[in-house]
């Protein structure tokens, strides 16, 4: 399990994070909502080594602290990030981006299952896998950053707005495989503009406002909550 408590952090002078406090279990979606700027990806950046949490947090996995740990050495532990821009290698192939993933030490012995996996979930990846990306869609090269993160073996995966600029049918079948991913026994964070179907596929949700987390409910409870309605899914 993930574990936070009294995670702060600073952009300059900005308080950007303020005591946020979160669990995401193996084998479940917990969704971050909230609008921009309130925190979600500087939360994840945090989690992930890339911004230097205040003193005092406490960021842990399967009792494990990872606060202060350098970023490949959360990796290491099993926990994965998927960034908004996806970060891919645009000159290399659909196959030789799946395998940069699995460089890290705990995810090596397990290349070959964790590329079935990744094959059994996106198939397009498999049929391309000498494609160079560059060529690609935006839908597949999602797929890609996915799959890359995969590769890595992780106990929880982040993701930081993965269906911004799909259409409607890729944005679909993303949600059915972030399901799918959840079936594996592999935990997810998910931060995600698309409120509707984010809350349809997740267990629970966590509602964030500048830097602190103000709600937090089982997705159903969330998704038929009046004051969510209105501020994330439009209605009212």
């Amino acid at each position: 399990m993930l574990e936070i408590a009294g995670l702060s952090a600073l952009y300059g002078r900005h308080l950007a994070l303020d005591g946020v406090e979160l669990a995401v279990s193996r084998g479940e979606i917990v969704v971050l909502l909230g609008a921009n700027g309130a925190g979600k990806t500087t939360l994840l950046k945090a989690i992930a080594g890339l911004v230097a949490p205040r003193t005092g947090a406490n960021v842990s996995l399967d009792g494990r602290s990872l606060a202060g740990l350098p970023p490949h050495a959360i990796v290491e532990a099993g926990v994965a990030l998927v960034p908004e821009g996806r970060g891919i290698f645009g000159e290399l192939t659909v196959r030789e981006n799946l395998l940069l993933g699995a460089h890290a030490r705990r995810a090596r012995p397990r290349a070959a299952e964790n590329l079935a996996l990744v094959h059994r979930l996106f198939p397009r990846l498999q049929e391309r896998s000498r494609q160079v990306v560059r060529t690609m869609s935006g839908g597949e090269q999602q797929m890609i950053a996915i799959g890359r993160a995969l590769m890595s073996a992780p106990i929880v995966l982040m993701l930081d707005e993965p269906s911004l600029g799909l259409s409607p049918l890729l944005c679909s079948e993303l949600f059915r495989t972030l399901a799918d991913i959840r079936g594996s026994g592999i935990g997810i964070l998910l931060v995600e503009q698309n409120a509707r179907q984010s809350l349809k596929v997740a267990d629970r949700g966590l509602l964030i406002e500048t830097g602190r987390i103000v709600g937090r409910g089982t997705a159903a409870a969330l998704e038929g909550d009046p004051a969510v309605q209105r501020a994330y899914l439009g209605a009212g």
